[in-house]
């Protein structure tokens, strides 16, 4: 019987392939595997769409690469993702629209790796679409079981504005400067070895915003995105905070962008508001403590009146819920910040929460 070259080649090749799929099987974890940690939603193509600042998903592989299978919204042309390697920080990733090609975790050795991937931006820059990740024996995470902290804040809080490392200030657009990771609540978070959710809105205030009269974060807390417009609202019962951190306040005393009319701040009408945000926290966390945090960008009369109108809204709190943890107080000391039009750099971030640490680890215990 005479021997077919095309038919022994073709046996050779199947040899060859097969043979490095069983020492070598990539799996593939699809989104809905996956174990997130923030505000999240799972979307009608059961993708999973990363909503609030320093959202998250973990996953473990093995080998030396894992890819990571990501879209945005039709509307959006950019965002950023930033991740850990094996606990280590790396760096942000750009995500562009126009590209379809996956993000790519190279690890340096052979092994089993663990990677967490955040969000690098805010809940208003808009969802980064998560579809499937592909690694050899990849397999989802959780969080370890830890306190959690819920911050509650504006663009301070979401780390916006604070890294100029890629893309300078006053080029691009206004989340090209975005670090979430490197905020202030993720910090103290990390370094008291506890969880966190960020909830957070760039410009938003309690009563009024840096540039208009709202939404304000009063009005839009409840909301999955703190979008007002929006139809889905967030499930509180999804995560149970020990410490809720409010850092409300900086746009409320704003001078505005001189072109909205802008009226001198009111105290009766910042106090008040303030009062009923944490009465709607605690229906939503009744056993959380509650800690609000002045702001270190205000100073000299703005900074005392803060901070007088933030114990007028503790005492009333405590009156109000007298068998209740009282309400804790931080005043940060004023800092000139460094980083992109007036607020805090990475590095400013970091004296920030070199800051607060005593403070929240005494509330911790």
């Amino acid at each position: 019987m005479p021997i077919n070259i095309r038919s022994l080649a073709a046996i050779a090749l199947y040899i060859i392939f097969t043979g490095c799929f069983a020492t070598q099987p990539v799996d593939e974890l699809r989104a809905v595997q996956m174990q997130p940690f923030g505000r999240s939603s799972v979307n009608e193509q059961q993708d999973l769409e990363l909503i609030s600042s320093a959202s998250q998903v973990g996953f473990s592989f093995e080998g030396t690469t894992c890819n990571l299978q990501v879209s945005l919204p039709a509307w959006l042309h950019h965002n950023y993702l930033q991740y850990e390697l094996d606990g280590v920080y790396q760096k942000r990733i750009r995500i562009d629209s126009a590209s379809n090609k996956p993000v790519i975790i190279t690890a340096p050795k052979a092994g089993k790796h663990t990677v967490w991937i955040y969000k690098a931006t805010e809940a208003h820059t808009g969802a980064i679409i998560l579809h499937s990740a592909r690694a050899k024996h990849i397999q989802a995470l959780q969080r370890p079981a830890a306190p959690l902290i819920e911050f509650i804040g504006n663009s301070i809080t979401c780390g916006a504005a604070a890294d100029a490392s890629e893309v300078p200030c006053g080029a691009g657009v206004y989340h090209d400067q975005h670090n979430a990771y490197m905020a202030y609540g993720p910090r103290v978070a990390r370094a008291l070895g506890v969880n966190y959710i960020m909830s957070s809105v760039s410009g938003i205030g309690i009563y009024r915003n840096w540039n208009s009269d709202g939404p304000t974060m009063p009005q839009v807390y409840e909301k999955a995105d703190f979008n007002l417009q929006s139809k889905q609202t967030w499930n509180f019962s999804t995560y149970t905070p020990q410490i809720v951190s409010i850092a409300l306040g900086t746009n409320d005393f704003s001078n505005g962008d001189g072109v909205h009319p802008r009226r001198p701040f009111d105290s009766v009408a910042f106090v008040q508001p303030y009062i009923q945000f944490v009465q709607l926290v605690k229906t939503k966390y009744p056993q959380a403590q509650i800690a609000l945090l002045s702001s270190a960008m205000l100073h000299d009369q703005k900074r005392a009146l803060l901070q007088n109108c933030l114990m007028a809204v503790k005492q009333q709190v405590d009156a109000l819920f007298p068998s209740a943890k009282p309400v804790a107080l931080y005043f940060f000391e004023p800092m000139q910040a460094r980083g992109c039009t007036g607020h805090p750099s990475v590095e400013d971030h970091e004296i920030l929460a070199n800051e607060l640490l005593p403070f929240f680890k005494k509330l911790l215990k």
